[in-house]
C-alpha cells in the first residue's frame, strides 16, 4: 500500500472533498482523484463515495488504521534522522494540559538551571497530539497524563520505541459545581456516578472512555463536548452545571467555581509520565534522569 495514496485518501474522507484535499496537499484536483482511484484498485474496494464525497464500509474500516500506519512511518523517518542530528542547547517539550504539574515545572527549571544556554519551549496540547509531536520528532519529549492504578503504566499506542517513565502520581478528583449535593463530602466512588451527565472533554480531563473502562460500565454519558486545552474553560463549563470532569487534585483545587472531590473507588490515581524516543538528544536525556531522581526520591 503506497503511503502517498493512502495520505491522500485520509486527507479526503477529513475535508469531505477532493478539492479541500488537493488544496491540503499541495495537488492538482485530478491527482487526488488519481490517488483514490490507484488505491481502490490496490485493495480492490470501492473507499470513498463521490457525491457527496464520503468514506464507504470498506473505507470507514481502512480508517480506523490508517492515521496509526501513517504516524509510524513519519516515526520511523523522525527516528532516523535523529541518529545523525542533535541539539545539546535545545528542548522542546509537548505536554497535555494537566501534565503540566508543579513536578514537571520544577524539573524543568531544575534542567535550565543545571544547562544555563538551554533554548526551552513548551507546548500545551492534548494527549494525542503529545504523543505525535513526540513520534514525528517535532519535539523532543513529551508529558502525558491519565488514570490510572497506583504504579499502573498508562495506556500507550504501539507505534515505535520509546521510553516511558513515570513522572508524579497524585490523587484523582471530581469537579462539582458548588451548591451539588454531592459537593461537601470528602470523597465520591465513580461507580455511584456512572449515570451522572459528564463534560466530554478528552484534551483535558480524563476520557469518558477510559472511565468506562476502569468502572467496567456503558454509563458516564457525554451532556456537552469540551475540545482545546483551557482547563479554566473547563471548570466554568463545570461550575454553570454542564456536567462533572475529572482532574488531578492538585489543579482542580486551584479552579475557580468547582468543588474538587477525591476518588475514593476504584482505587485510581492521576499519572503524569514522561515519553521520549529510545535515542533522545541530550537535554532529553538530562530531563529523562532529573524526573527518575525525583521520583526515587519522592518515594
Amino acid at each position: 500500500m503506497d503511503p502517498h495514496l493512502l495520505r491522500t485518501f485520509v486527507a479526503v474522507v477529513d475535508h469531505r472533498s477532493f478539492s479541500g484535499a488537493a488544496v491540503a496537499l499541495g495537488y492538482t484536483q485530478s491527482a487526488v482523484s488519481q490517488h483514490i482511484a490507484a488505491l481502490e484498485t490496490d485493495l480492490g474496494s470501492r473507499l470513498v463515495e463521490r457525491r457527496p464525497v464520503a468514506p464507504t464500509a470498506s473505507g470507514a474500516r481502512l480508517m480506523e488504521h490508517a492515521p496509526a500506519l501513517l504516524l509510524r512511518l513519519d516515526a520511523a523517518r523522525a527516528d532516523i534522522a535523529r541518529l545523525h542530528q542533535d541539539r545539546p542547547t535545545r528542548l522542546t517539550v509537548a505536554c497535555s494540559p494537566a501534565a503540566l504539574a508543579p513536578t514537571v515545572a520544577k524539573a524543568l527549571a531544575e534542567l535550565r538551571a543545571a544547562t544555563h544556554a538551554l533554548e526551552l519551549e513548551v507546548r500545551v496540547m492534548g494527549r494525542e497530539a503529545v504523543l505525535a509531536e513526540v513520534f514525528t520528532g517535532r519535539a523532543d519529549a513529551g508529558f502525558v497524563d491519565g488514570a490510572a492504578a497506583p504504579s499502573d503504566p498508562l495506556p500507550m499506542p504501539d507505534l515505535g520505541p520509546t521510553v516511558t517513565l513515570a513522572a508524579a502520581e497524585e490523587a484523582l478528583s471530581v469537579l462539582f459545581p458548588h451548591g451539588h449535593p454531592l459537593a461537601r463530602r470528602r470523597a465520591v466512588r465513580l461507580t455511584d456516578l456512572s449515570q451522572a451527565q459528564w463534560i466530554d472533554a478528552p484534551d483535558t480531563a480524563v476520557p469518558l472512555d477510559r472511565l468506562r473502562a476502569v468502572c467496567r460500565t456503558e454509563g458516564f454519558g457525554a451532556r456537552i463536548r469540551h475540545r482545546g486545552t483551557d482547563l479554566h474553560g473547563l471548570a466554568a463549563l463545570a461550575a454553570a452545571g454542564h456536567g462533572l470532569a475529572t482532574l488531578p487534585l492538585s489543579v482542580a483545587t486551584t479552579l475557580p467555581g468547582v468543588a474538587a472531590i477525591t476518588v475514593s473507588e476504584p482505587r485510581l490515581v492521576h499519572r503524569t509520565e514522561l515519553v521520549h524516543p529510545v535515542n533522545p538528544t541530550a537535554p532529553a536525556r538530562q530531563l529523562a534522569e532529573l524526573i527518575t531522581e525525583r521520583v526515587v526520591t519522592d518515594v
